[in-house]
């Protein structure tokens, strides 16, 4: 770089263009890596906590909650008010949570903790939203690529960290190193992270924001739930069904709102509806193999289907999957610019489909999931990458914050969904043979079923994305430094 370029970034206090980028990721790995912070001590929480396995269930149910809440409803306040504020903010109830969830000693702290911790998860798409508003045209579709990486990068990578602390450490530590990452990240947002000085006018929804929220706990509550209180109680049918009818209400309310939580009328256009339904596909996929590769691998080898791995040494087997996506990032940004974002997610979507047929077949190895979990990491390296793209090319820069928002909400009903349905399977198809006593284990045809659940939801991704349009419909013009 010149001497006078050197100095024009100076008097007008633009950062390097790369390190806006890095900073972003490294927000995007730290909002990921929640998910995957207690999965170490996730069966040993009733005994730490001296709470049922039903209570302790919640520690995890309340972060799925809150970062569904809070995510549509931050890129909408990210649009009004400033992107890069609300990613601060997003941080410091992070931040806020993991220091509560580390000085507790019981479930509710650490409940609480874990709620406040969920909410980071909207820096994703924020930051997707920050990229497009503040990189040059050249950079954006690489950059993008590598923040909707993070989302499996964060916990392919963050899974062997937590275990490795959790089995050499008090596990309050887990929570106060989650505390001093989002402390370092805010640091280096505030920092490095320009302004954006794109602004949505008008007054914030706050009635919308309560409905959506409301509509959304109650589903996600019946679908994370309903395997513990049964799937035709009526606590599990209520909510289910409550949450639908308020949802539609919402959507009535909002069609006619001066000034909506989400224009749903942008939500309708094709494109955006199709990548979202898409998303739904994607993120049902993805959390297939989350579940299932590591309970095969861990499982006990007398019960015929396991490997006898450790946590540590399982999590090492699947992280391949998150170092392909991350290695996929910049190759992502050239494909897209060449053949376009929808190519992505139809290769994205064959991908995975060729991960689980693999698996049903070959998987009594380690080489096998080591095979299995590089061709998921292509699979969502790329179709990860592609959706936000295709939501951009598609809604004018005004909404790009609560877009981007409204899909990672898709992805994570898909993950939701997947959770409840293929933990069900596993549960259901099980057997007490093995050697393990009275310990339920799934059978082999458990997991062949789970595989087949992850082939329809990526064939289902694949048809949707062959059905988005291809002629792009430019939203308006995007601000941008230079490069």
């Amino acid at each position: 770089m010149s001497r006078d370029e050197n100095a024009r970034r100076r008097l007008t206090r633009i950062p390097p263009q790369g390190a806006v980028v890095a900073v972003l990721a490294l927000a995007g790995l730290c909002s990921s890596f929640m998910f995957t912070l207690v999965v170490p001590i996730q069966s040993q929480l009733p005994t730490l906590l001296n709470a049922s396995r039903d209570d302790t269930a919640w520690v995890v149910t309340s972060t799925l909650l809150a970062a569904a809440v809070f995510t549509p409803i931050a890129g909408r306040l990210g649009d009004m008010y400033g992107k890069r504020r609300m990613v601060l903010v997003l941080l410091a109830v992070m931040i806020a949570g993991s220091v509560i969830a580390a000085v507790s000693g019981g479930i509710v702290g650490l409940i609480v903790g874990r709620a406040l911790q969920g909410a980071v998860v909207g820096v994703v798409p924020l930051g997707i939203s920050i990229m497009r508003d503040v990189l040059h045209e050249n950079r954006v579709d690489s950059a993008i690529a590598l923040m909707s990486a993070t989302l499996g990068v964060g916990g392919a990578l963050g899974l062997p960290i937590s275990a490795l602390v959790a089995e050499n450490a008090d596990w309050h530590w887990l929570f106060w190193i989650a505390g001093g990452l989002g402390a370092v990240v805010f640091a280096l947002v505030l920092w490095i992270v320009p302004v954006s000085v794109l602004r949505t006018a008008g007054r914030f929804d706050y009635l919308g924001a309560a409905g959506l929220a409301i509509g959304l706990i109650g589903i996600l509550l019946a679908v994370s739930r309903g395997n513990t209180w049964g799937w035709t109680s009526p606590l599990t049918l209520g909510l289910a069904v409550g949450g639908i009818l308020i949802l539609l209400v919402w959507g009535w309310y909002e069609l006619r709102a001066e000034n909506p939580l989400l224009d749903l009328r942008v939500a309708a256009r094709r494109p955006v509806l199709l990548t979202n339904l898409a998303s739904v596909a994607m993120g049902f996929a993805l959390f297939t193999s989350n579940v299932a590769y590591p309970q095969m691998l861990e499982l006990p080898l007398a019960t015929g289907v396991g490997l006898g791995l450790s946590l540590l040494a399982a999590s090492l087997v699947v992280m391949p999957s998150g170092l392909v996506m991350m290695v996929l990032s910049p190759i992502s940004g050239t494909l897209a610019r060449t053949i376009g974002p929808r190519v992505l997610l139809v290769a994205g979507s064959i991908s995975l489909i060729l991960a689980y047929g693999f698996s049903l077949f070959f998987s009594t190895e380690v080489w096998h999931f080591v095979v299995a979990n590089i061709l998921i990491g292509f699979g969502i390296g790329f179709g990860y990458a592609a959706m936000p793209m295709l939501i951009m090319r598609a809604v004018p820069p005004s909404e790009t914050g609560a877009s981007n928002g409204l899909n990672a909400l898709a992805r994570s009903l898909g993950t939701s969904t997947a959770a409840a349905i293929v933990g069900v399977v596993l549960a259901t198809l099980s057997t007490g043979e093995g050697g393990e006593g009275d310990t339920l284990a799934p059978t082999a045809e458990a997991f062949h079923v789970s595989f087949l659940l992850g082939i329809g939801a990526a064939a289902v991704a694949l048809v949707l994305a062959l059905l988005i349009p291809t002629r792009e419909n430019p939203a308006g013009e995007r601000a941008s430094l230079p490069e």
